[in-house]
């Protein structure tokens, strides 16, 4: 790709840096930006600026923040007691778009991926942990991608626990007694069940309901 410009070269090697972004998507998003009104590119280059330098992330769950504390741990309507431990922020934006819950969050920032050099101490297991001892938390809510790598975590964690569960918390002198659940797996609405792997057929004959149950919720 030949340009008559470094400086638009180099705006287009920029964006393709970014992640699913082609050479030729970003030419048009360059070209795009190129057209518009100084005003307006001076306006997202401010904005872009401003995200790197300044957003913060939770001291409490490790989301995104404008402060200290995000806005979902701020806000005293949601269920304090309730943590949903997810691996990314991205997997908080997308269980908050169904509107359904209504806790808080804690993010991993990974798994545990020994191939991948990624172990325990890498990631926010512990600051869980203290959390929980320290707060009255009620239920922990696992919402893992249902892998190996997942599933090693949920139970690397649910081990940490349990050889906590005898000792006492500090906050309120009583053990760790905390329910732990995991979201449910199984096979997608509208799926078919020849081409469902033998794990996610499995989980779901394993996580089967009555028929009552099933119909009530369609």
């Amino acid at each position: 790709m030949q340009f008559s410009s470094s400086l638009l070269e180099n705006a287009v090697n920029e964006f393709a840096k970014l992640p699913g972004i082609g050479k030729k998507t970003a030419l048009r998003l360059v070209l795009h930006l190129l057209k518009q009104d100084i005003k307006v590119t001076g306006q997202f280059s401010e904005v872009i600026g401003r995200m790197r330098t300044e957003i913060k992330f939770c001291h409490r769950c490790f989301n995104v923040a404008d402060g200290d504390i995000c806005s979902i741990c701020a806000n005293s309507m949601r269920k304090q007691e309730v943590i949903c431990v997810v691996e990314n922020i991205r997997d908080v934006i997308a269980i908050e778009s169904t509107q359904q819950y209504n806790g808080t969050y804690h993010i991993l920032n990974g798994v545990i991926s020994p191939l991948d050099g990624i172990g325990p101490d890498q990631l926010n297991i512990e600051s869980l942990v203290n959390r929980i001892e320290k707060e009255k938390i009620e239920e922990l809510i696992f919402a893992l991608n249902p892998n190996i790598q997942g599933d090693t975590t949920i139970y690397y964690i649910q081990k940490k626990l349990s050889s906590r569960s005898g000792s006492q918390n500090p906050a309120d002198g009583q053990p760790l007694n905390i329910r732990i659940t995991t979201i449910a797996r199984g096979i997608a609405f509208g799926g078919e069940l020849e081409y469902a792997d033998e794990m996610t057929l499995a989980r779901s004959l394993q996580n089967r309901l009555p028929v009552e149950s099933y119909v009530s919720s369609r």
